[in-house]
């Protein structure tokens, strides 16, 4: 019964926030609750959330003081030098838009923190793609992807975890998958070159100059070419990706974007160099530029500080946001103001936090989880023994999005082992299996990080979900094959 009731939450709270009829808060606390009291253990619920509140307080913590550090980092200029590089390669080029977040992503995962990741990419990205109308999904799903692979970094968790529960060493579960996990990035940025080939389609090759333009609306007549469409004159902008009129003759020529998007690209610098044009404001007051290294030398320091883990990640950023606040905003007042303008970013990411505490701690205070994990194990005949690194490598995708990695890799992983083991498979190949469904994970309800992404993008959970689900399905499957082929898993 546990079994059925713990799979039924799930979904009951899956597809209430898909079709948008109940926010992501409400369904966290709400739903749970209420499958709480079904299973009879109603009067336990008060224990069961305090339980799993104080599990995630840390983490609340961490994302509180994380999100104020970035902020702040954000504010006083040390990632512009990021966004002007994007700028350069992107230009105003829906297709090189999409890759660079994927790489900036990647790049920046290389902290192992997904938070960290996601601030950074969103803060550099996020307004490019509300300049140029792309979609914001695209942002969300490609960015999370790309962190979920790299997410496998030793110092990421996953791996040290899976290390931890099977008495393995990290770098023997992490060194032979590089391969792997390097043909699951590239396949991220195949994705990207996909997605963002559609959006180009969609929307056209704009010029900077272009976009300012129209969004001036510049009384300057010129062609309307958009994908499909026919020209028009006095509309502000130029798009290319579909037919264009050709003004005189009535009929239509194609008009092949790469071609314009190279041709765009053979103009010149002045137009990415626009003066109009800026992702943030390099004007700004907040801007500290005589502290540029100061900020970038605490950046690196305290990201050092990370990986050696000299000190608990919640402890870090406590004191990495108090030293930026103090260094960069000497007043008290300016203090106050660059508190009070990430509020709400902190207020909704530690609100999703504690309520997804009311999740988890039901879930496993009412033994769901372990029931749950425990039919799936036994619903593996016997002849599928021999193949269970490869069955690990599928139950990761479902396991590690319904469950937090903690469940997976603490209560799961070593009963998957034991099962491989009876059949001869090394516990290493299984521990490397469960690696595969990390890129999946990194958009699970349960992982704190991809409120921040949607909230930061402001794209609902429900739609990034939607998109992402099915893009990040198939990335853990090319990784998963990748392995099977390269003899690792």
């Amino acid at each position: 019964m546990l079994t059925i009731l713990g799979f039924a939450m799930i979904a009951t709270f899956l597809v209430l926030i898909m079709m948008k009829k109940v926010s992501p808060i409400a369904a966290l606390v709400l739903i749970p609750a209420l499958f709480c009291v079904l299973v009879g253990q109603g009067a336990n619920l008060g224990d069961y959330v305090i339980d799993g509140i104080g599990d995630l307080a840390p983490t609340a913590a961490m994302l509180m003081f994380a999100i104020v550090y970035f902020g702040v980092m954000i504010d006083v200029g040390l990632f512009d030098p990021i966004v002007r590089v994007i700028l350069r390669f992107a230009k105003a080029d829906p297709l090189r838009i999409v890759v660079g977040t994927a790489a900036l992503a990647a790049i920046v995962s290389l902290d192992g923190d997904g938070s960290t990741t996601f601030m950074i990419t969103v803060s550099a990205m996020y307004p490019l793609y509300k300049r140029l109308k792309m979609s914001l999904v695209v942002l969300t799903g490609i960015a999370a992807t790309a962190n979920g692979v790299m997410n496998t970094l030793p110092w990421g968790g996953p791996t040290a975890r899976a290390a931890t529960a099977l008495k393995l060493d990290a770098s023997e579960i992490f060194v032979p998958m590089i391969p792997a996990l390097a043909v699951g990035l590239l396949g991220v940025f195949a994705l990207a070159y996909v997605l963002g080939r559609r959006e180009r389609k969609r929307l056209g090759y704009l010029s900077l100059d272009e976009v300012i333009e129209a969004e001036a609306g510049s009384a300057d007549e010129k062609v309307l070419v958009g994908a499909g469409g026919t020209g028009k004159a006095g509309s502000g902008t130029t798009r290319s990706g579909g037919t264009s009129g050709t003004g005189t003759g009535g009929g239509t020529d194609q008009v092949d974007p790469d071609k314009k998007a190279g041709e765009a690209e053979e103009a010149g610098e002045a137009e990415e160099e626009h003066e109009g044009f800026h992702v943030l404001d390099p004007n700004r007051p907040t801007l500290r530029p005589k502290l540029y290294w100061f900020n970038a030398g605490l950046t690196i320091l305290l990201l050092t500080a990370m990986i050696m883990e000299l000190l608990p990640i919640p402890v870090l950023f406590m004191l990495g946001a108090a030293l930026a606040l103090t260094v960069n905003f000497p007043h008290m007042p300016d203090q106050k103001a660059r508190i009070a303008a990430h509020s709400e970013n902190v207020l909704n990411v530690a609100g999703m936090v504690f309520a997804a505490a009311v999740f988890t701690g039901v879930l496993q205070g009412t033994g769901m989880v372990d029931d749950m994990a425990k039919a799936v194990v036994s619903a593996i005949p016997d002849w599928m023994g021999p193949h269970m690194a490869l069955v690990t490598g599928f139950l990761s995708l479902p396991f590690t999005y319904f469950m937090s990695n903690d469940g997976f890799y603490f209560g799961i992983l070593p009963v998957l082992a034991e099962a491989g083991a009876a059949h001869g498979v090394p516990p290493l190949e299984i521990a490397r299996a469960s690696l595969v469904g990390q890129p999946l994970h990194m958009s699970s309800p349960l992982v704190p990080a991809v409120y921040v992404l949607v909230g930061m993008a402001k794209v609902e959970f429900g739609d990034h979900t939607r998109f992402t689900v099915k893009w990040a399905a198939l990335t853990s499957l090319v990784v998963l094959g990748a392995g099977f082929v390269f003899g690792i898993i």
